[in-house]
């Protein structure tokens, strides 16, 4: 891991634009206890413009470095840069929102980019999830695909963060989540 923090958020939520959900906010409050001298980067990926993934995986094998300039070389590019990567991601359905999913299905075309050495590079990084819902419980798939998806990749699943969701501003009563977003990035 470099010296210099960078804390790339990829925030999975669908909500409209201008509309700040409950696991947003909650990681906002999170993120204001970084230290100054570290760089965010915020990714609402439903406005990223995410193809749709082509499994070749079974037909040509490998797959070509994404364009310059393409959706999916940017967030690559961003995903290198950074050493800290936070999944900022409702339950959706007891898992991952689509958009997140979307994002996660392109890994399996970076591991086959010839000498990109995705893998190698993402065991560099640490892995967070903040979340949010009416329920910790259901929660749980969500999490357990996170830690799957560190362990997958030899990276150090650095911490989850959860408050409660559903109506809007939940989270904002909820003085427990609000209480760890203080120090959670602070390990």
């Amino acid at each position: 891991m470099t010296s210099a923090r960078h804390v790339l958020f990829l925030i999975a939520s669908t909500r409209e634009p201008g509309h700040v959900g409950n696991t947003e906010w909650l990681a906002r409050q999170a993120a204001a206890s970084l230290p100054p001298d570290t760089t965010q980067t915020w990714v609402h990926l439903a406005r990223a413009g995410i193809p749709e993934f082509i499994d070749q995986r079974h037909t040509v094998g490998s797959y070509p470095m994404p364009d310059d300039g393409s959706v999916m070389r940017n967030l690559l590019d961003q995903t290198l840069a950074c050493t800290d990567l936070v999944f900022v991601a409702p339950v959706y359905w007891f898992s991952f929102p689509a958009t997140l999913k979307a994002y996660l299905d392109h890994w399996s075309a970076w591991l086959r980019v010839p000498g990109l050495e995705f893998k190698a590079q993402m065991s560099q990084k640490r892995l967070w999830l903040i979340t949010t819902n009416g329920d910790r419980a259901k929660a749980q798939p969500m999490i357990d695909s996170t830690a799957m998806c560190a362990k997958f990749l030899d990276m150090p699943m650095a911490g989850v963060l959860w408050g409660k969701g559903g109506p809007p501003e939940a989270s904002q009563g909820d003085a427990e989540a609000v209480g760890l977003s203080k120090s959670f990035f602070l390990t």
